[in-house]
């Protein structure tokens, strides 16, 4: 007879432990799925009374804390000493064109403002590069070189006003050329006033409207005499006041006789140049100046007048400017402008 073969009962797998012949304790295989509850309980209470341990030891340590009130420590304060500079003494003496620094309180302004246009440093450093050489002839016979350095000062102030009134309308060597045809006669307060008009007109001529201007030599002369003594007027609007004198004359003047930067001094180049740059959109030499000072620094107010006046006597010239030799012929309105259409009547 056949026995039939045991099935075993279907349960939770047995779990099987090895012997550790070091310790004769039981080793737990880690690949097995089941678990001892009694080993959970173990550990859950090991890990419970660590806890609590921790716990007292902690509480041991902060009791004092706990008992004894909180104190607040304050912080010392502690002062902070930086080493100062040391103070340098500014002589002003050494200064090789120290009037250039001398200006209104009034008109200081530190930087340019929101009016000023695009890349206008770009030109103005351009400006600087083309006119390095200062070979224009407002360098070598500008107002500033009609007179006598060996007169008395207020001689020389009267001088400078009378190269600056005939200038108007006149090319800088025509002037120059006048100016010291005067100087030679004797350019003085007392002998302009004991010389005929025709003689002045004679001494003065080829400059432009030299009749109207014989006029208000005579009339300015006359009353710097009564009123100033033989000198000039130190402000702006006295210079004003005289006959033939306007802005730009009253500005360049206190430049040069004075020493003092009042406004920029527009004459036909400045206006003209001012206009093509795209630095200024106006009709009128004054337009172009109040403009102007509105926006430029006013450290550059002496320099931009000297700058666009050579400037314009060698490239920016009134008739066929030479666009295609200027530095600023890709930015300048006017040069781009002037370019395209050389380009376009060569091309037919």
């Amino acid at each position: 007879m056949k026995t039939k073969p045991k099935i075993p009962k279907i349960g939770a797998p047995k779990i099987e432990t090895k012997e550790n012949p070091e310790n004769d304790s039981p080793q737990r295989n880690t690949y097995q799925m089941d678990y001892d509850k009694n080993d959970v309980k173990l550990t859950q209470s090991e890990i419970k009374k660590e806890v609590i341990d921790t716990d007292e030891s902690f509480e041991s340590c902060t009791s004092t804390s706990k008992t004894s009130p909180r104190v607040k420590l304050k912080r010392e304060h502690i002062k902070v000493e930086y080493d100062s500079p040391p103070k340098i003494k500014k002589d002003l003496t050494s200064c090789p064109k120290m009037e250039d620094n001398l200006i209104d309180k009034g008109n200081i302004k530190l930087e340019t403002n929101e009016k000023a246009p695009q890349n206008w440093e770009t030109v103005l450093n351009n400006l600087r590069e083309m006119r390095k050489n200062f070979d224009a002839p407002v360098d070598s016979m500008g107002c500033h070189k009609c007179h006598d350095e060996k007169a008395p000062p207020e001689v020389m102030r009267y001088q400078q006003l009378l190269s600056l009134m005939l200038s108007s309308q006149t090319k800088d060597q025509v002037t120059h050329a006048a100016m010291q045809k005067l100087i030679n006669h004797g350019c003085t307060v007392e002998n302009v006033l004991a010389t005929s008009d025709e003689k002045l007109g004679e001494l003065i001529y080829p400059v432009g409207f030299w009749k109207s201007k014989v006029k208000y030599i005579k009339r300015t002369t006359e009353i710097l005499q009564k009123e100033y003594e033989s000198d000039i007027p130190n402000t702006v609007t006295d210079l004003c006041k005289l006959p033939g004198v306007g802005p730009k004359m009253a500005h360049i003047c206190m430049k040069t006789a004075w020493g003092q930067v009042t406004g920029i001094g527009v004459d036909t180049h400045v206006h003209r140049i001012s206009n093509r740059l795209g630095w200024v959109n106006t009709k009128t030499p004054e337009e172009t100046r109040k403009t102007l000072e509105d926006w430029l620094p006013v450290q550059l107010w002496s320099e931009v007048n000297h700058l666009l006046v050579g400037f314009g006597q060698q490239i920016c010239q009134p008739v066929r400017p030479q666009c295609a030799t200027c530095l600023n012929y890709e930015i300048c309105p006017f040069g781009i402008k002037n370019l395209n259409h050389q380009l376009k009547k060569n091309s037919k």
